[in-house]
């Protein structure tokens, strides 16, 4: 667990057992604590590799559906299209979106990609 996340782990014991210096104790004793910490701690939501506690997953579930329901007596529901993105997907399995920021290094660099895009919308 130390050597996965120490400062969730630090985090975790700091709230559950008001430890703060987790290397001032025995490391049995650590282990022992570590081994009682509750399966939503960021520790072990990190080895179970999951980005929500179960609780979160449920509401997410619970949330899709009513959309779902909502969405079949749409126009859009009638005709199968439109179908309503599920949150749950995206705790379960998050996408790291594209980013469209763009860095110039100069003012100069920063011209010629306006006068560019410009050109573009322009012509």
């Amino acid at each position: 667990m130390i050597s996965l996340d120490e400062e969730s782990l630090i985090c975790d014991l700091a709230e559950t057992y008001h430890i703060l210096d987790y290397r001032a104790l025995p490391p049995r004793l650590v282990g022992v604590l570590c081994c009682g910490l509750r399966e939503d701690s960021r520790i072990k939501m990190k080895i179970s590799n999951m980005n929500a506690n179960v609780d979160t997953l449920l509401h997410a579930l619970i949330a899709d559906k009513l959309q779902i329901l909502i969405w079949q007596r749409t126009e859009d529901g009638a005709k199968g299209r439109n179908f309503p993105k599920s949150i749950y997907e995206k705790l379960i399995n998050p996408q790291k979106e594209e980013s469209n920021v763009v860095a110039f290094s100069s003012g100069a660099e920063f011209d010629e990609f306006r006068k560019a895009l410009m050109g573009k919308i322009n012509g």
